[in-house]
């Protein structure tokens, strides 16, 4: 899974930002959040695991519970992004060592290739409960580990999942292994090896949107995953940039995701084990304290505003009542202009998500000026069905500005309530937010 090794200033994110194109919707990639405190989250991937550390120097205690006892130490939250069972990858063959195929050519296997028994949730079930116990979050990495979708230049001849409704039964099953055995509702949802497209033209943003979970991805790479020449070079692999990043600014990793390996690296090595302590250690001598994602992202909810700025705080409210306040990579850009698009989708994204699926496959555009595959399509078809907007001579006009008429329009069809008329030429999404927030009840 790719991550962003070096971390960038909030003032390089948001230039990068600008130059994104990204859409509103109803699932945001969370990366990096707009903490006003020195809190982060750590995350790991592929676990639980039930075998020991390798090199064991914890006299064959499980891996997992060696990571949550040095969490734990540390006054420490983690986030264990887990799979369900990959035994069911076979026939399947081993890679070659040090390869990203080293647990299998076909597909996954987790801890280990022939070892599938020793991991997941599915044949962990004492390590989940464990782990909850300790106060840690529990995150779907999905049931089988396998991925969405292929590149082959990636990927090899990796096996994927044939279609969107398979991701998702794959994406249900490990849901209910957890709710049903620990009463336990997963928020939050990692896609394997990070590959977000899938047959179809769909992609994760579409099967989270259908799971109701968001995106949890990563701005820090914590390594512990690529083979070293030898083992404490992988440890020192994994906390000597993290080292650096502080010296050089001790607010690097304020409101970061960092990710890291419940398990095996390339070389059937777990570096994670000594490694975690000392990054535990730099981030405790700068003053970090780290927290769950779901707390991370509950203390700070956005990319580029602060939680208690005016803008956070309205946008906060609106995203509570169901509103797609936020792009793609979770950031509000409340000086950008309002657009009749961004609307439509603020107001009725959630509600439309199987029907973006239905309009996509269809083929059929549902306004003159409008693709199906348009991210903003389904919604515009509910804004106007429902009389909050209005699409003259079959035509939405998705990209252009909302006047003050038609805010007045779509307020009062939507929320029972008329604002006064403004005079203006635009309206910013940071003021809509905030004449939105003053009508609420």
């Amino acid at each position: 899974m790719p991550f962003v090794k070096k971390t960038a200033s909030p003032a390089e994110e948001r230039r990068r930002a600008e130059k994104t194109q990204v859409w509103l919707s109803p699932v945001r990639r969370i990366e990096r959040l707009a903490a006003e405190e020195r809190i982060c989250a750590m995350t790991f991937d592929d676990g639980p695991c039930r075998l020991p550390a390798c090199p064991d120097r914890f006299r064959g205690k499980p891996l997992t519970l060696v990571l949550a006892e040095l969490l734990e130490r540390y006054g420490a939250r983690g986030t264990f992004l887990v799979v369900g069972d990959t035994s069911g990858g076979y026939p399947d063959k081993p890679g070659k060592p040090g390869s990203p195929f080293w647990n299998g050519t076909a597909y996954d296997h987790f801890p280990d290739f022939g070892r599938d028994d020793q991991g997941g949730a599915a044949n962990c079930p004492e390590l989940i409960s464990r782990l909850l116990a300790g106060g840690h979050e529990i995150a779907s990495h999905g049931y089988a580990h396998r991925l969405f979708g292929r590149k082959a230049l990636l990927h090899g001849g990796r096996r994927c999942l044939p279609d969107l409704e398979a991701a998702e039964a794959d994406l249900r099953l490990l849901h209910k292994t957890v709710e049903d055995g620990w009463g336990y509702p997963m928020r939050l949802c990692r896609p394997p090896r990070g590959e977000d497209g899938m047959k179809g033209g769909f992609t994760s943003y579409d099967v989270f949107a259908l799971m109701g979970y968001q995106y949890l991805s990563a701005g820090f790479d914590g390594a512990c995953r690529l083979p070293g020449r030898s083992y404490q070079a992988e440890v020192e692999a994994a906390w000597r940039p993290m080292e650096r990043l502080l010296l050089e600014d001790p607010d690097a990793f304020r409101g970061q995701v960092i990710a890291l390996k419940d398990g095996c690296n390339m070389a059937r090595r777990t570096p994670v084990a000594d490694a975690l302590e000392r990054q535990l250690r730099l981030l405790t001598d700068h003053g970090y304290k780290v927290v769950t994602a779901s707390e991370l992202l509950e203390r700070a909810p956005f990319r580029d505003a602060a939680a208690e700025s005016r803008t956070g705080r309205d946008a906060r409210r609106l995203l509570r009542m169901g509103w797609c306040v936020a792009y793609q990579d979770n950031a509000l850009r409340p000086e950008r202009t309002l657009t009749r698009g961004e609307l439509a989708m603020m107001a009725f994204g959630w509600e439309t998500v199987r029907r973006r699926i239905e309009l996509v496959r269809s083929g059929r555009a549902p306004f003159r000026d409008m693709a199906p595959r348009d991210p903003y399509a389904a919604a515009a078809v509910l804004a106007v069905e429902t009389g909050a907007m209005a699409a003259p001579e079959g035509r939405f006009r998705p990209d252009d500005a909302v006047t003050p008429v038609e805010v007045a329009q779509f307020c009062a069809t939507r929320l029972g309530r008329t604002p006064p008329l403004g005079d203006w030429e635009r309206i910013s999404r940071g003021a809509f937010f905030s004449l939105i927030a003053e009508l609420m009840p």
